[in-house]
């Protein structure tokens, strides 16, 4: 029997480990992470994460945080543009707790990310950090579609340049969520993909149910990043794909007279909101909200939406009734940004009159297209 708490520790080299998970908006990026960083802090190793986001106030950081775990947010720009923010973020991060882990999740709607991120990192950086091969997870009800196996909603073509773009640069496709699929669906999807891409390693995975994990981590861990040539990309193309979507982040103030049912506000919340965008006829991406009780409690309720035509999934609870707190909403979708903002105040105002003697006073919104990509370096190669 493999040793698991020696198989998933990196190289003793005297360099910290960078591991970088990326993919697509709603494949399931963060509760892989949470996951590795909770396996590699049992065994003792200290571990540093880095999140990454066009804009402000992300999910994704306080549920890390939540779970304990050192972390520094970059906003406004992927990290292919922020690479002296990712930077200036490992070196915080080491001033604080000596990280010998950084594990970073960049932004969904990102690609290049192997010559703009890991070859400088390589190149630059290459006295401080060994580089893991770089894994790009899919959802895999998402993923039938994009390759026409099965019918439902998805993007226009120049996002899904993106989607495929990330697929082609992977060192390492894994299939996450596998426990969403039978035995024969994941076997057409793993077909499909192996056609399009021969020769890239693929894994199917659940983080939900700790399903195949040892041996993703193991690569993680144990394998460097092979330094074959980048990938050629259209950025203008990339530029029209990523403007198509309408990113949405906002932090809401909710109380109410009489203690309510956090779990039950997410879930209405939730489905208000993706009523609204089957009204506006968007695809979303992704919609991931947190409540985050006043008052001491360490509890974080959180809810996900990972397109437009699912069912709304608590992913954390919260047990006690909640009389305020503070939500946090990220939504991404293909919609103009003023649109989400209409949803997302129409769902909050219809969700609060549910709830008796309920206020919903927003603190912040942002709603934007992302920005043109210009990456601060771009290497063709690891090394010189």
């Amino acid at each position: 029997m493999t040793n698991t708490k020696h198989a998933v520790r990196p190289p003793n080299t005297g360099k910290a480990r960078y591991i970088m998970i990326g993919g697509f908006l709603g494949s399931g990026k963060t509760t892989a992470v949470g996951k590795l960083a909770k396996r590699l802090s049992d065994q003792g190793l200290r571990v540093g994460l880095i999140t990454n986001d066009q804009g402000r106030n992300l999910v994704d950081t306080a549920l890390l945080r939540s779970q304990g775990f050192a972390t520094e947010e970059i906003p406004g720009g992927c990290f292919c543009c922020r690479f002296n923010s990712l930077m200036e973020a490992a070196h915080k991060l080491t001033e604080q707790s000596r990280p010998e882990v950084f594990i970073a999740e960049p932004v969904g709607s990102c690609t290049d990310l192997v010559a703009t991120v890991t070859y400088p990192l390589r190149r630059l950086y290459g006295e401080n950090f060994t580089v893991a091969p770089v894994s790009v997870l899919v959802d895999p009800v998402r993923a039938l579609r994009v390759f026409g196996l099965e019918t439902g909603g998805s993007f226009s073509e120049k996002v899904l340049y993106i989607y495929k773009k990330q697929l082609e640069e992977a060192d390492l496709i894994v299939i996450s969520k596998s426990d969403l699929l039978d035995a024969n669906r994941m076997e057409r999807l793993r077909g499909a993909i192996a056609a399009r891409f021969p020769g890239k390693p693929i894994q199917a995975v659940s983080a939900r149910e700790n399903r195949n994990l040892e041996g993703w981590f193991e690569t993680l861990t144990a394998e460097e990043q092979s330094a074959t040539g980048a990938m050629e990309v259209d950025y203008a193309v990339y530029a029209e794909g990523e403007a198509l979507l309408g990113w949405l982040n906002c932090t809401v103030e909710v109380s109410a007279g009489k203690a309510f049912d956090a779990d039950e506000f997410l879930k209405s919340l939730a489905t208000q909101v993706q009523a609204g965008l089957r009204a506006q006829k968007a695809e979303v991406a992704h919609l991931k909200m947190t409540l985050s009780p006043n008052g001491g409690l360490e509890e974080i309720g959180v809810v996900n939406l990972v397109r437009t035509d699912f069912v709304p999934e608590l992913s954390l609870r919260i047990e006690e009734p909640v009389e305020s707190g503070q939500l946090i909403v990220n939504l991404r979708a293909e919609a103009p940004p003023d649109a989400l903002g209409t949803v997302v105040r129409e769902a909050l105002q219809a969700t609060a009159a549910g709830f008796p003697s309920m206020k919903a006073t927003l603190d912040h919104l942002e709603h934007f297209r992302p920005g043109k990509p210009m990456p601060t370096h771009r290497f063709e190669r690891a090394g010189a």
